[in-house]
């Protein structure tokens, strides 16, 4: 195999490996190279890295390399640390959660009926961010997963029950009921832009 295919490879086990960090002898055997060559691999990448354009490094702690930011770049990594995360939901999701809110249990598929279009995105989303769970599954052909909302969904939105739900209008069209899940979980992004 190229050097550089080697190095590239070096570099992506060494992401890979994390906090626990990778041997020589591990590169060693994963590579099928002699450890000799393996220390050259990473004396390039130690190189490489130690260049003021790159943000990384790798350390070596015992017999173990790790991939690390450079300490130079700490109070960049702070403010990071420091900044607050919005991560608002797309429209999906929220259509998705406040179905499954009004409708529950529901499959993906009653979900994916309402909407019109597939929901295992959003599902998954919701599933994430732990505001849905699996219920049971449906007494019917291959025994879809039922899904609902969880005590997690009932204390982000500040309800006890969800009797505490808006109540929905008798003869809703569809443009209505997204225009009433719209005004009720737009509480949700807000909540999210404060966080």
């Amino acid at each position: 195999m190229e050097f550089n295919a080697l190095k590239a490879i070096t570099e992506g086990l060494l992401f890979a490996s994390g906090d626990d960090g990778i041997t020589c002898r591990q590169l060693s055997k994963i590579l099928e190279i002699i450890e000799p060559t393996v220390i050259h691999i990473l004396d390039e990448l130690k190189s490489d890295y130690d260049r003021t354009d790159r943000g990384i490094m790798i350390m070596q702690s015992n017999e173990v390399f790790h991939l690390t930011t450079k300490p130079e770049h700490s109070a960049y990594f702070k403010k990071l640390l420091e900044t607050p995360q919005t991560t608002k939901m797309s429209q999906a999701a929220l259509e998705t959660l406040a179905i499954i809110a009004y409708k529950q249990p529901i499959t993906r598929t009653e979900i994916d009926e309402i909407r019109g279009v597939k929901s295992d995105r959003p599902v998954r989303t919701l599933l994430s961010r732990f505001l849905i769970e699996e219920v049971g599954r449906k007494e019917s052909i291959g025994r879809p997963i039922l899904f609902g909302t969880n005590k997690d969904f009932l204390t982000y939105f500040g309800l006890t029950s969800l009797d505490e739900l808006p109540p929905l209008p008798d003869h809703a069209d569809s443009d209505e009921l997204e225009q009433e899940a719209d005004l009720f979980f737009e509480k949700f992004n807000q909540k999210m832009d404060i966080e």
